[in-house]
């Protein structure tokens, strides 16, 4: 796609991840895998979700930001490439973290915003970029996870109710988050169901893939 010379870029999309050191990445997967082999299946994760933001990037005009837990910004690099920007999630829970990301984009003068994480190896470009269109029209997209969370949640403002109260790391993420859109009036689009590789049973999603 080729764009206008100084086209601005309205639209941001966020990834959180972690810097994958043994026994701080993946661990709810040390127990099958080994400290060393869920570090190192983290990395690969995270590596495949930005090959598909890269594709995205071939379609839409967006704005790309690496939020990073663990590691520095020099490791980052080092690991990543330094032609991505980077920054530390910073303290508290995920949804304090999740919700200082979207303040920050859209200080920035973005209109549309969209976080990923890096566990679905499902979630494809052109899925992404639904995600932003939709967001043309509505006040909320979220991506559901098979396992009651999301795994992408897209705004046009900052909406602060939606990360506060919420049972993170369970099963009620995605119906607790619900309820309060609702209670807010929020128009609300929805993405296909999902699978994130969490936990040793969820392996089989990422073998479907097929990557070495």
């Amino acid at each position: 796609m080729i764009y206008k010379k100084g086209e601005a870029v309205t639209e941001s999309l966020i990834i959180f991840t972690r810097y994958p050191k043994p026994g701080k990445t993946k661990t709810r997967l040390i127990p099958a895998l080994g400290a060393e082999g869920a570090a190192n299946l983290g990395r690969k994760m995270t590596e495949h979700t930005l090959n598909q933001v890269k594709e995205l990037q071939s379609l839409r005009l967006i704005a790309v930001t690496v939020y990073f837990a663990g590691g520095n910004t020099e490791l980052m690099q080092q690991w990543l490439g330094s032609d991505l920007r980077y920054q530390c999630q910073g303290e508290g829970d995920l949804g304090s973290r999740m919700a200082l990301a979207f303040a920050n984009a859209f200080k920035e003068g973005m209109s549309s915003v969209a976080i990923i994480g890096t566990d679905c190896p499902s979630l494809k470009p052109k899925l992404m970029e639904g995600a932003f269109q939709a967001l043309s029209q509505h006040d909320l997209v979220l991506g559901p996870a098979q396992d009651g969370g999301y795994y992408l949640i897209g705004l046009r403002r900052l909406i602060p109710e939606l990360f506060t109260g919420i049972s993170w790391g369970t099963s009620e993420v995605l119906q607790q988050t619900l309820t309060i859109a609702k209670q807010l009036d929020l128009a609300i689009a929805y993405l296909p169901t999902l699978a994130d590789v969490d936990r040793p049973e969820d392996l089989s999603v990422w073998n479907q893939i097929n990557l070495p």
